[in-house]
């Protein structure tokens, strides 16, 4: 089911490639008002880049106030392995604590080559992500 009627949710944007996340933060608050989430019961935080995003999802999990939490940022490749790095360890930590507090979270961390690849996927990552909480929400009230 993807109706969000009722839901919490809580968002955590990355600051760094700002322009990028706030069209990630957009589209993804609209799609979650088109399914039915009230705008008083989504939390946005903001933190610095893709490396903090799992410890204020975590503070936010902790709280057990969400159905389900939002991962939002852009990691644009470089010339050098602190992609990987940042990649690498800003996934795993948003899958530790989805696991950890078995809450449901939609990570749209874009990992791309360049920003025009992040452009391309901004608006609709934004929407998959709303969409991927509320069903995972769904889903987990049903089990």
């Amino acid at each position: 089911s993807i109706d969000g009627t009722g839901l919490r949710i809580g968002i955590v944007r990355a600051r760094f490639n700002d322009a990028v996340t706030r069209a990630l933060e957009t589209a993804c608050v609209a799609e979650l008002t088109a399914l039915g989430v009230q705008d008083k019961h989504v939390t946005r935080v903001d933190v610095p880049g893709a490396l903090e995003v799992p410890l204020a999802l975590k503070a936010l999990a902790d709280s057990e106030d969400y159905d389900a939490l939002v991962a939002l940022g852009c990691i644009i490749r470089g010339e050098t392995y602190h992609f990987e790095l940042v990649a690498n360890e800003s996934g795993a930590g948003v899958t530790r604590v989805g696991l950890d507090h078995q809450i449901p979270i939609a990570n749209a961390i874009l990992t791309v080559e360049n920003e025009a690849q992040a452009w391309a996927r901004a608006s609709d990552k934004g929407r998959d992500a709303a969409r991927v909480a509320v069903e995972m929400a769904n889903l987990l009230e049903d089990l």
